[in-house]
């Protein structure tokens, strides 16, 4: 990675981006951290600045605003850096069901989820072609595979975009030297529960089959390295994936439906 360009990372203020970001610093890459919590990032840029001797830049920034992605590349712009690996991560969910929410609660997850997503990656390509190499890791969900639920409305809708646009994109990219990868993980360690205001739901659930953060990270960079379009992380997600993907609705819809019913906010 040359010194101009570095690995921009959404919502890496804790969770899978925070993770993102130390397995990218260690890799000697240098980062830049974009979330909303100014005092998360600053702490994590200075870790990572004195373990791994990298630059890592804080950048606040609220992603559910129009045109998120412009003052974002112009933070980079002004440091005379670009964008060589691109962690589209930042996430949440809102748990009640469509009618019991604010529509303004619904469209800063949309702005958030697919259009921060669209329009950081539409800024970062140009760059990478230019350079003949890039690489762009699209944090999806299993929920993407699934019929939908209760509660989280657009959350399955909204990760199925992230996986259909990032097969899109290496279909596209490919040849021009850009690895292209789609993680779908299943439930994992963040602090995902805690703000959505669900860590009571969760903590009733099994934990048997939740992993670590790290460990997807480290599966996603595998995968990515690899020029693999798909990462799932654990076997007991590829199972629910290959079920889900493969199975008729009329046998999964009743299921995924039931399973969804633990993980909302009751009207």
């Amino acid at each position: 990675m040359d010194r101009k360009s570095l690995a921009l990372v959404t919502g890496a203020s804790a969770g899978i981006g925070a993770a993102f970001a130390r397995a990218l610093a260690a890799r000697g890459e240098d980062v830049a951290l974009v979330a909303r919590r100014v005092d998360r990032l600053e702490a994590l840029a200075a870790e990572l600045k004195a373990q791994h001797r990298v630059e890592a830049i804080p950048i606040h920034a609220d992603l559910s605003i129009v045109e998120a992605h412009v003052p974002v590349i112009a933070a980079l712009e002004a440091r005379g850096r670009s964008i060589g690996t691109l962690i589209n991560n930042a996430g949440f969910s809102i748990p009640q069901t469509y009618d019991k929410t604010a529509w303004s609660q619904q469209r800063d997850f949309v702005m958030t989820l697919v259009m921060a997503v669209a329009g950081l990656t539409h800024a970062a390509i140009p760059g990478m072609i230019a350079r003949g190499r890039g690489r762009i890791i699209n944090v999806s969900s299993i929920t993407a595979l699934s019929p939908g639920g209760a509660g989280h409305t657009l959350y399955p809708a909204a990760k199925a975009f992230v996986y259909k646009f990032s097969l899109s994109l290496d279909a596209e990219l490919r040849a021009k030297g850009i690895k292209v990868t789609c993680l779908i993980p299943g439930t994992t360690e963040s602090e995902f529960a805690h703000a959505n205001h669900t860590d009571t739901i969760m903590a009733k659930s099994p934990r048997s089959f939740m992993m670590r953060a790290e460990d997807v990270v480290a599966a996603a960079l595998k995968a990515n390295d690899r020029g693999q379009v798909i990462s799932i992380p654990g076997m007991h997600n590829k199972i629910a994936a290959g079920l889900m993907k493969y199975l008729p609705d009329g046998l999964t819809t009743p299921l995924i439906r039931s399973a969804a019913e633990k993980y909302r906010v009751k009207d």
